[in-house]
């Protein structure tokens, strides 16, 4: 595993759990508003895998779970031992992932808790969004494996006002329809990829209002944060 960093205690991050948080290094996407940029490319790790897991020992009985993100975790060859490492530690694992490996997912599932998928636009948009040529199907594809995994789940989008437009939302309502849970993240310019993002901001908590409204019709549970 090429991990990026380590947040030893994180209450937000798994859903009404207590957890440590592993960043692993490498993206496939080139996402302009990426809050990580430093962990896009590979450099000297800042962890080793023996490491953490070592750390993990001395939070067992104190920390619920571990959430593995990135960079794109599916890029790790070597992720699904890690998890299996990770649960016979005792923790339970939520593994982030932007959608474009469906069979790297699919190994994964039977092994984790939660799973969460960034939606980055609709499907027409993603280039323009990611900065890279993407297979759609293979998005379209870990949708659908996530959504009849029986794993819990959640999908998310970044909300950029200048790249994401009101109707985008019905597009991506219809993408993920019936899904069980959807958050709207608020973009906060704090620290970016390309620095121009730095300028950019995301819709009042008015339009969030009706961007939400319209959403619900489609999925089950549409949040803010």
């Amino acid at each position: 595993m090429q991990i990026g960093g380590v947040q030893k205690t994180s209450l937000l991050d798994f859903p009404e759990k207590i957890c440590a948080i592993v960043f692993t290094q490498g993206c496939n996407f080139r996402c302009g508003y990426c809050h990580n940029p430093e962990l896009i490319t590979l450099k000297e790790p800042a962890w080793t895998s023996a490491g953490f897991l070592d750390f993990l020992k001395t939070r067992q009985g104190k920390l619920d779970g571990v959430v593995i993100t990135g960079g794109e975790p599916c890029l790790q060859y070597d992720l699904i031992d890690f998890i299996k490492k990770i649960k016979t530690l005792g923790f339970l694992v939520k593994l982030d992932t932007n959608g474009t490996f469906p069979e790297m997912i699919k190994k994964a599932l039977p092994h984790i808790d939660y799973i969460a998928m960034d939606i980055k636009a609709p499907l027409h948009k993603y280039k323009n969004i990611v900065g890279i040529n993407v297979n759609i199907q293979n998005i379209k594809d870990s949708i659908d494996i996530i959504m009849n995994s029986g794993v819990d789940y959640e999908f998310r989008t970044t909300v950029v006002r200048s790249q994401l437009s009101i109707d985008d939302f019905a597009d991506i309502g219809n993408l993920i329809c019936n899904a069980k849970r959807y958050y709207l993240q608020k973009f906060i310019p704090t620290k970016t990829l390309d620095k121009n993002f730095m300028n950019q901001e995301t819709y009042s908590d008015k339009d969030f209002e009706v961007i939400i409204s319209a959403l619900s019709t489609k999925i089950n549970n549409v949040f803010l944060r």
